[in-house]
């Protein structure tokens, strides 16, 4: 699946969200990908809900197209101060 189809269906599902998704360096497999997803919609939310909201709006892609995901997630206030 492509990276960009990945952000575009993150960014689609996930209020106000901001994915960049990339493959991680030396990595060769293309079902292997890294997100960052920036969201307003984290406020509030444990990391775990966090990805499950990230896992829920790539449904069945994290079954069949994805095969791991590298995930880090963050409100717009965390990712300011990176």
């Amino acid at each position: 699946m492509d990276t960009d189809d990945v952000a575009e269906l993150i960014e689609s599902d996930i209020e106000d969200a901001e994915a960049t998704v990339t493959q991680p360096r030396g990595v060769d497999d293309e079902d292997h990908l890294a997100a960052v997803v920036v969201s307003p919609a984290f406020e509030g939310k444990p990391l775990v809900q966090q990805h499950q909201l990230v896992y829920d709006a790539l449904g069945d892609h994290m079954t069949t197209d994805i095969h791991a995901l590298e995930l880090k997630t963050y409100t717009p206030e965390e990712y300011e101060k990176q």
